[in-house]
């Protein structure tokens, strides 16, 4: 039987909960910080730099991307964690593969913004 503490009352409950994990991700995970200190920096040249609709759009999606899985790879290290206090090399794995998806997904955003600087040096 599920624990009541974990069942949302509401959607306001269920909202309550996600921001509250994500604000955990944000106060205990390094990465995180310095993911959200670059993506300020590269709204901000966004709005100097006048990236038309189609450029924020998919510079928008990279850096969301690169933030959503941040906070996953948070959530699977903590269940990882929840399960074993030592080493054991499936654990590391997963732990591993989690961390490379924010790689992949930060690897994914310098491309677009290399292409973005790219296509407007040509014009």
């Amino acid at each position: 039987m599920e624990d009541e503490r974990l069942r949302n009352k509401n959607f306001i409950d269920a909202w309550r909960k996600a921001f509250s994990g994500i604000w955990y991700t944000i106060k205990t995970q390094r990465n995180i910080k310095i993911q959200l200190i670059i993506a300020l920096i590269v709204v901000l040249s966004m709005v100097f730099f006048r990236l038309n609709i189609t450029e924020c759009i998919f510079l928008t999606f990279a850096i969301m991307l690169v933030i959503i899985l941040e906070v996953v790879n948070t959530a699977i290290e903590a269940t990882v964690n929840l399960c074993t206090d030592k080493f054991h090399p499936i654990a590391k794995i997963a732990k591993d593969v989690a961390a490379g998806a924010v790689v992949l997904a930060a690897l994914n955003a310098v491309i677009i913004f290399i292409l973005i600087c790219a296509g407007r040096m040509g014009n």
